[in-house]
């Protein structure tokens, strides 16, 4: 106690530089198909552990008013003999539940579910592209193994193995237990699923455009009369997502030789990927981008108000 006092820590208190070490440790950097490298945080074990109790929960709840109604329908319909259809809808759905509940979220809600959601967590692509609906099939397939199994295992294991002597239960739920706790062990905090589909968990950055970035070019393009013209040809080209790619480049306001290079980088892949005209290669990087940002940004809300959005450069219309 003496000593803690003479170090002017606190027992009991994490010391801010330890607190920052583990910060860092959570920090991932991920390379889009751009060029441009993104730092994310990974997810903590603790929020994936409850984002998939709050799905499971949604699936459980899902599953006991589908069994309330197909009772009150089997009674009012059929009798009491109805109540034989009963267990064979609820298997079915059952079955649909853990098959297509996670599939389906997270292909539709790009990469979250209602419990993802609800932690402000989110799948990605390990390498920085778009989330596929390939990745979020193959991570998903694994969740048999990694979760259903072990929990049958640990719930009913006569019922996978009956009259299995002792070790071989013992080793199959060591192996099982081992697939369902393997996030706990690697840096990654990757699951099975995570290994096979190329992905990982992160928190959910927030999807927001900058509204002083659209200010500036506006004051910019009264000034200069916009000095780069794009067609909508070449705006079709991108989506949100790379719009929001860009915002991330173009936030920053240091002078540093990394944010100049990534500037560069940047611009002359926009340039090859639109198209733009070789005999006006040479351009202002910055004021380039400022201007190909706000023509894109109101070019993506233009299609928004007549029902069309483009997620993705991988997005069809």
């Amino acid at each position: 106690m003496a000593r803690a006092s003479a170090a002017g820590e606190r027992p009991g208190r994490r010391a801010p530089g330890a607190a920052a070490e583990s910060e860092r440790g959570r920090l991932r950097e991920v390379v889009t198909p751009e060029g441009v490298p993104l730092a994310l945080r990974l997810a903590e074990r603790g929020d994936r552990a409850a984002a998939f109790l709050i799905d499971m929960v949604v699936m459980a709840v899902a599953i006991a008013v589908l069994v309330f109604l197909v009772s009150l329908a089997a009674r009012s319909d059929l009798g009491a003999a109805g109540g034989g259809w009963t267990m064979p809808l609820v298997l079915l759905a059952l079955f649909f539940l853990r098959n297509f509940y996670f599939l389906f979220f997270e292909i539709r809600w790009r990469g979250q579910t209602p419990g993802k959601r609800a932690l402000k967590i989110r799948v990605i692509d390990r390498r920085g592209g778009p989330l596929t609906a390939d990745a979020v099939i193959a991570r998903n397939l694994m969740r048999e193994v990694e979760v259903f199994l072990p929990l049958a295992v640990l719930a009913a294991p006569e019922m996978l193995w009956p009259g299995s002597p002792g070790w071989a239960r013992f080793l199959a739920s060591a192996w099982a237990l081992v697939l369902a706790f393997l996030p706990l062990f690697n840096r990654d905090r990757l699951r099975v699923g995570d290994l096979v589909g190329g992905t990982m968990v992160v928190l959910a950055p927030r999807a927001v455009l900058l509204p002083d970035i659209g200010g500036e070019v506006a004051e910019q393009a009264a000034r200069a009369r916009t000095r780069y013209q794009f067609t909508p040809e070449q705006l079709e080209v991108y989506g949100i997502y790379e719009l929001q790619v860009l915002e991330g480049v173009l936030r920053h306001q240091d002078d540093s030789l990394a944010r100049y290079q990534s500037i560069e980088v940047v611009c002359e892949k926009i340039k090859e990927k639109i198209g733009w005209d070789r005999d006006s290669w040479l351009v202002d990087s910055e004021q380039f981008l400022r201007e190909f940002y706000a023509a894109l940004r109101a070019h993506l809300e233009r299609g928004m108000m007549f029902g069309k959005r483009r997620e993705d450069k991988f997005s069809r219309r």
